[in-house]
């Protein structure tokens, strides 16, 4: 009852000096709404950064790389071979602990064009149909290469929907989605045949807004287009996906890469080999097994390295922890502004209500008591801003995505909001401790006498 009445006192001297104390809470909204606000955008880059992670391929890809010949091996970089074929066969058969394994060879600076209408693929790379399931791909329509495509170097290609979108037009532009299987496209002026098309590939944010798009467009018929997320470039994981042209990994070489190496000697090196282990838990183990095998088909130089998800995860905690510290320490200095504010506002209470005091300990308040009261007081004064903080967050972040819009939506969460509230409430009792322990030591006598 008496933390109740504690409770009622405080609001009843918060209405009578509304604007005082507005004034006083604008210090904690601002902190509160400001540490949600930066958790709320380090969590939409957290997202975004995982979600385009997975887009490439998951947690169990493992990229072999090149690297220069060590120094203590440099009178053998002349017979540096670099990754071939032969690593990718050796792999297959002498690495059981590696599950997929993915060549690819690829073709620098190519122009794709239809007609008129021409571009320059995020990627044009011949190879298996393994690469589905390390890319993870999903083909949407038509059909992938066939054995008979690889031996025969057939001119057969499968794009993604930005590949369409330019040369056929995009679903925005011809009102329906073009599927464009069996058409003839040119590749450095040799024709192909779409033989499958994957796809269409967008971030969580991507798939709202066009979703949104399209709610707001069957609501009003005939107003102007806009855009469903098909069309614009966005430089990340799922663009890239979206406009790459694969081709089969023979006709690349045949067609583009047997006559194109240094002073037109073939170059038979591929661009990446890629591989994916059957177990995460024994990825050390795989990387040894793949390691053994391959320094017997490099003729024992080490001329490669591994380049695993593991570093890119790291990495993408190290900057999610260095954006919290930042903002964490920007929201702090906020809230301890706004515990200021309350410890100023209280002292000048206690000055204001001298004489209160004085009467209440004289007919039998104790120390305590007094002491618990002004607590109370600064408590409600914090809460009160912590809760109008949080409700002031949805706002500041809606300001952010409009005036600052980018393909990581900040996403607020309750663990944020909680933590905010708890600091806001805990920046009030420190506050409200200076002035509870004055007003409580005031000797009644001189309290009363106080004018």
């Amino acid at each position: 009852m008496f933390l109740l009445n504690s409770i009622l006192v405080g609001l009843k001297e918060i209405w009578a000096n509304k604007f005082r104390s507005i004034l006083t809470m604008l210090g904690i909204v601002l902190g509160v709404s400001s540490l949600i606000g930066m958790s709320a955008i380090v969590k939409g880059m957290e997202n975004g950064m995982k979600e385009a992670l997975i887009a490439m391929g998951g947690l169990d890809k493992v990229l072999v790389s090149d690297q220069p010949v060590p120094a203590d091996q440099q009178h053998l970089a002349d017979q540096k071979v670099g990754r071939t074929i032969r690593d990718v066969y050796a792999l297959k058969n002498s690495a059981p602990l590696i599950r997929v394994v993915s060549p690819e060879m690829g073709l620098r600076n190519a122009v794709v064009s239809r007609g008129a209408k021409m571009l320059t693929p995020s990627e044009l790379v011949g190879c298996w149909p393994e690469v589905i399931e390390m890319n993870l791909h999903v083909l949407a329509h038509g059909r992938f290469f066939t054995p008979i495509d690889e031996e025969q170097a057939n001119s057969v290609c499968v794009i993604g929907t930005g590949i369409r979108d330019t040369l056929f037009g995009s679903p925005e532009e011809t009102g329906s989605p073009i599927i464009p299987i069996g058409e003839q496209i040119m590749i450095n002026n040799q024709p192909f045949t779409i033989v499958g098309m994957f796809d269409h590939y967008e971030g969580e944010l991507d798939k709202k807004n066009r979703e949104t798009a399209k709610a707001k467009d069957n609501e009003v018929k005939g107003g102007p287009v806009r855009s469903r997320g098909w069309g614009g470039k966005r430089w990340n994981a799922f663009w890239r996906k979206n406009n790459t042209v694969l081709i089969p990994l023979n006709t690349m070489w045949v067609k583009f890469r047997s006559a194109s190496g240094l002073n037109n000697i073939p170059d038979p090196t591929l661009s990446d080999i890629d591989i994916k282990v059957k177990d995460l838990a024994r990825l050390d183990q795989a990387l040894q097994q793949a390691r053994n095998v391959l320094m017997q088909t490099h003729n024992g130089i080490e001329d490669f390295s591994f380049e695993t998800q593991e570093k890119a995860v790291d990495d993408i905690n190290l900057r999610i922890k260095n954006a919290r510290r930042s903002g964490g320490i920007i929201s702090a200095i906020a809230l301890l502004v706004g515990g200021i504010g309350i410890m100023n506002i209280m002292l000048a209470s206690i000055t204001e209500r001298i004489r209160e005091i004085g009467i209440r300990k004289a007919i039998g308040a104790s120390t305590g008591a007094v002491f618990t009261q002004i607590i109370v007081e600064s408590l409600v004064i914090a809460v009160i801003g912590g809760i109008a903080g949080i409700v002031t967050s949805y706002g500041f972040v809606a300001m952010i995505v409009r005036l600052t819009p980018s393909q990581n939506a900040p996403v607020i969460t309750p663990e944020a909001m909680i933590m905010a509230f708890t600091f806001s409430a805990l920046i009030g009792l420190l506050a409200g401790l200076i002035p509870a322990i004055k007003a409580a030591r005031l000797h009644p006598i001189q309290a009363l006498r106080y004018d």
